[in-house]
């Protein structure tokens, strides 16, 4: 049996045994970080044994505390507290399957794959702002929902954070909007240990974290001794009083906390070897042989979160009861996502409307349901007025208001983003969030992150084009489509008109576990007349025939999307008028079109017609589906939006031009 002669408390029983865990596992791998677990594992037991509310046996109670691993590199800290404290995501077969194909415990957390992981994180910094998002989504609901005799939501946000994540611009981003927000239900354990993969953080991360943090409106901390248990839980009490402000506790570690290379830069990651985990664990006075040991008592104590966490769901369950019988099932039907039967009725028809960019009716459509959909809170980067994304009958979020559903995220794309999937990962809201489409490149990592987390998040990106016009090619978009496209599990959706637009929203709203891209113009678009072709039903199946060529047999085929479908029309007008039969596709979203049977594929694009695509955006992707493009393969040029669709070769004489030299 293993020996702990040099540590016999309990407490440090437990703190070891999330050490030993660790580095047992990662060994197995012959992967792995252990610097941050070994250092921040007396942090981590104070936090999930004295304040961290949730419940081992329903990983997705609503009211519980969230836990932010925002350092996912240090996923096994994660992984043994879960275990430990009775997950049954993470059994201990799961914990000796570390960073195998398959298991529960990949490299970094992933929110999809492991019950009790809230967020996926990894790539650093972007934990801070799902942290933010998770505190704003509480802020919010309390707001909303609570009543004076009834707290239906009242939690608090913990995030892990290291020095990798604060030197990420998003954290700095995301960090500034908390601070003016005063969201006094956040709490970062910052495990400053002073080291990074190139070595000492002398080499370029000198500042002093926590005036910075003083300077974005924090409260803030200093623990001297990551090992103190009684000067971190002071810490954190001290940080629960302050509720004004977010908090950030700057934990003094040793990274790699019993390694013989303990506080150097080589006990950040990787596999120790054979040698090197006997030594820490006799450093730790355990059984150098036992590998993969949890002791009884150790389970005991932290098993005590079940029991624990059971009153605390059932004492939150019959508040819930009494709360719904008096004031009703709006706060159970917005959690759990139940819209009304009939919400899509409310969606704008657009009949009888004026041409108007597509931003435009975007934003009717948001002010047409935001009543009916009330979890929908929405928002932009400084970029409001353009992006249509105000909700009208609503308030701004702000400290004196986080009942507003109308948030301001500054020139903050990157913090949108990762806040927007943090919003939609705590649970019952749809965030919406606005920027050009050419500042999609500041989004891209959340919006990855959003995919890979199943995150309903909607990302509304306007003056989608070289239709930007005067602005000119550093906000004109020419490869962003194509670039957001390449992104699995994420629909771009590009309509072409008011009632597209209206359908696009609709497929974003059903879409309760993944992300969307709605694309729209700057510009104004052609009207179409829907009594004339097709309804815009056709955009749930992602693409489909708007236009029949007029003896129902095209010998050319016209694919186009968003602006750019009325001239596809002009063109097919122009065909048919010169004999040749010619059919338009609209193709507002690939990926959607992609998920049909081939049946249905191939009834609107036969393999045997030939196909031209017309999209002002680059052609990668489009020789999938058609034989040839008018496409912008090149940067634009800034002048008027109608003198740039000239030039760059988007007329109708250059699409006829293109389709009659495919014959």
């Amino acid at each position: 049996m293993p020996t702990t002669e040099t540590k016999t408390d309990l407490d440090q029983l437990c703190i070891n045994t999330i050490r030993t865990l660790t580095i047992d596992a990662i060994q197995k791998a012959n992967s792995g970080h252990p610097g941050l677990p070994l250092g921040m594992a007396p942090t981590a037991y104070v936090l999930w044994t004295k304040f961290l509310r949730h419940n081992p046996k329903n990983p997705h109670w609503f009211n519980r505390d969230r836990f932010v691993l925002s350092g996912g590199h240090g996923s096994m800290l994660i992984y043994s507290l879960l275990h430990l404290t009775g997950y049954e995501s993470v059994s201990m077969d799961e914990i000796k399957q570390f960073r195998q194909y398959g298991s529960s415990t990949p490299g970094h957390p992933e929110n999809h794959l492991t019950a009790g992981v809230e967020v996926t994180t990894g790539p650093l910094g972007a934990g801070t702002s799902n942290a933010v998002g998770l505190a704003i989504a509480e802020k919010h609901l309390a707001a909303r929902y609570n009543k004076d005799d009834a707290k239906i939501v009242d939690n608090h946000v913990y995030a892990i954070v290291s020095d990798g994540d604060l030197q990420e611009g998003i954290s700095g981003e995301a960090s500034s909007l908390a601070g003016h927000l005063k969201l006094g239900n956040l709490t970062f354990l910052y495990d400053d240990n002073s080291i990074t993969i190139d070595g000492s953080t002398e080499l370029s991360f000198t500042e002093n974290v926590l005036q910075r943090y003083e300077a974005y409106g924090w409260h803030t901390q200093i623990v001297n001794d990551g090992n103190n248990l009684e000067e971190i839980e002071n810490a954190i009490i001290e940080a629960q009083k302050v509720t004004d402000k977010p908090s950030i506790i700057a934990v003094k570690t040793i990274i790699g906390f019993g390694l013989p290379k303990q506080g150097t830069s080589k006990a950040h990651s990787d596999a120790p070897g054979v040698d090197a985990v006997k030594e820490m664990k006799r450093n730790l006075g355990w059984d150098e042989n036992a590998e993969f040991y949890v002791p009884d008592e150790v389970y005991a104590k932290y098993r005590e979160a079940i029991p624990n966490g059971e009153k605390l769901e059932n004492e939150w369950n019959e508040l819930l009861k009494t709360y719904t019988e008096k004031y009703g099932e709006d706060f159970s039907n917005l959690i759990n996502k139940n819209f009304p039967e009939n919400w899509e009725s409310f969606l704008p028809s657009f009949e009888g409307t004026e041409a108007k960019a597509t931003r435009a009716y975007s934003g009717e459509v948001i002010n047409a349901i935001a009543d009916t959909i009330p979890n929908l809170i929405g928002g932009s980067a400084d970029l409001t007025p353009s992006n249509n994304t105000t909700i009208k009958n609503s308030t701004d979020f702000e400290p004196n208001n986080y009942a507003g559903r109308n948030m301001h995220y500054g020139i903050r794309e990157h913090a949108m983003g990762g806040i927007m999937n943090g919003i939609a990962l705590y649970g019952g809201l749809i965030p919406f969030g606005g920027t050009f489409m050419t500042f999609s490149d500041y989004c891209r990592p959340a919006i990855r992150l959003a995919s890979l987390s199943a995150a309903q998040t909607i990302f509304v990106f306007t003056h989608d084009s070289i239709g930007l016009g005067e602005d000119g090619p550093t906000h004109q978009s020419v490869e962003h489509l194509a670039a957001l496209r390449a992104i699995p599990h994420l629909f771009v959706l590009r309509p072409a008109d008011g009632p597209e637009v209206s359908e696009a929203w609709a497929i974003a709203i059903n879409r309760k576990t993944a992300p969307t891209v709605l694309a729209l113009s700057r510009q104004k678009v052609a009207l179409i007349d829907r009594t004339k072709y097709s309804s815009a039903k056709g955009t749930q199946k992602g693409g489909y025939i708007l236009a029949e060529a007029s003896n129902n047999e095209p010998k050319v085929i016209l694919i186009g999307t968003g602006s750019e479908i009325g001239l596809t029309l002009q063109a097919k007008d122009v065909l048919e008028s010169d004999g040749i039969p010619t059919r338009v596709v609209s193709m507002p979203c690939t990926e959607l079109f992609d998920e049909q049977s081939a049946k249905y594929r191939d009834s609107v694009l036969p393999n045997n017609v030939k196909t031209l695509a017309v999209e002002a955006g680059v052609s990668f992707g489009w020789h999938k589906y058609a034989d040839d493009c008018v496409a912008v393969d090149k940067f634009g040029a800034s002048a008027p939006a109608e003198v740039v669709f000239k030039e760059y070769g988007f007329t109708v004489e250059n699409v006829v031009a293109k389709a009659k030299a495919l014959l």
